[in-house]
């Protein structure tokens, strides 16, 4: 600030005039008897702070960014009360929040956009505190325009992830804007393919490849994991549909006596798992998987964790 004081005057004329003292709010604590340089004239005001401004943060903004980090009510309470010297109780804190369950009701019904060249769909089973604690599933979609940009386009809990569930979100994808997808990604879920089709009937499906590996190497014994991972490889590594069926049938010729129901899991939805192989070789490593999105949903995991159980319906903050 003393810097750019001695910039002004050389740039405007006029004097010094020793400094005025003040206090700050920051988000590392409060800033006592700052010294704030001023003219003679009065015409001198530091860009680093804002005339009359007492805080650098907006506490509503500071108290939302704890809640996103996971802290308690009670903790950002007595954060508050730490840093300045601000008394609040938890209730109050928790009433603060609940200014962000309308912008996230907004954000759940913003306009989307008409053409996504992929949506990805996941969940994610955390524990619910409603009258009782319970697992319950997060569904997540995540969109992939044709520039390549990718965003949530929304979020639901429910009890139970089935293709109803998830037909009620593709529902609020469709009445908020959407009407072309090229492809589809999801884990194997009995009737979503065909959930999908009923607004979206034009869109391919592929069923998430490691999913698919993930159980079958679950149902095999552990000595026999290393090669069947090795021979499904030659099945979805392919670069044409013509080599991966080849890899298939090698792999059923090889499994089906010892595994015939593995092989059975593989050859029903094998025309979903490769679809993926349609596509530019360039994007086909991306789209197999629902990879992408997954690495939010740790995130997510990550971020809530400390929590242990979320009380309903504080889960949307």
């Amino acid at each position: 600030m003393t810097a750019e004081r001695e910039v002004f005057l050389k740039e405007h004329g006029g004097t010094k005039n020793d400094f005025y003292v003040r206090n700050l709010d920051t988000a590392l604590g409060k800033l006592k008897n700052l010294k704030i340089p001023r003219d003679r004239e009065g015409r001198f005001r530091t860009k680093l702070i804002e005339p009359y401004k007492r805080r650098d943060i907006s506490l509503e903004d500071l108290i939302l960014g704890m809640f996103a980090s996971s802290i308690s009510a009670r903790a950002v309470a007595q954060a508050l009360e730490s840093i300045f010297e601000l008394k609040y109780s938890p209730s109050t804190i928790s009433e603060i929040s609940k200014i962000m369950v309308s912008e996230i009701s907004k954000w759940k019904q913003r306009k989307l956009k008409k053409r996504y060249a992929v949506i990805m769909l996941d969940g994610m089973w955390l524990s619910v505190r409603r009258d009782t604690v319970e697992k319950e599933v997060f569904l997540f979609a995540l969109g992939i325009d044709e520039e390549g940009y990718r965003e949530i386009l929304d979020f639901e809990v429910n009890p139970s992830e089935g293709a109803e569930s998830w037909l009620e979100m593709i529902k609020r994808l469709y009445d908020r804007g959407v009407r072309e997808v090229l492809l589809f990604v999801a884990d194997g879920i009995t009737g979503l393919e065909e959930r999908i089709k009923e607004y979206f009937p034009k869109a391919d499906f592929q069923s998430c490849v490691v999913h698919k590996v993930r159980n079958t190497l679950n149902k095999v014994r552990a000595k026999d994991r290393k090669k069947i991972a090795k021979d499904l490889k030659r099945i979805y590594q392919a670069s044409t549909e013509e080599e991966a069926l080849k890899g298939f049938e090698k792999f059923k010729e090889k499994w089906e006596l010892k595994y015939p129901k593995v092989v059975k899991f593989w050859e029903q939805e094998l025309y979903k798992l490769l679809m993926f192989i349609k596509y530019p070789e360039s994007i086909q490593r991306v789209i197999y998987t629902t990879n992408l999105i997954e690495r939010t949903v740790k995130e997510i995991r990550r971020g809530v964790k400390v929590i242990g159980a979320l009380p309903y319906p504080s889960y949307v903050l």
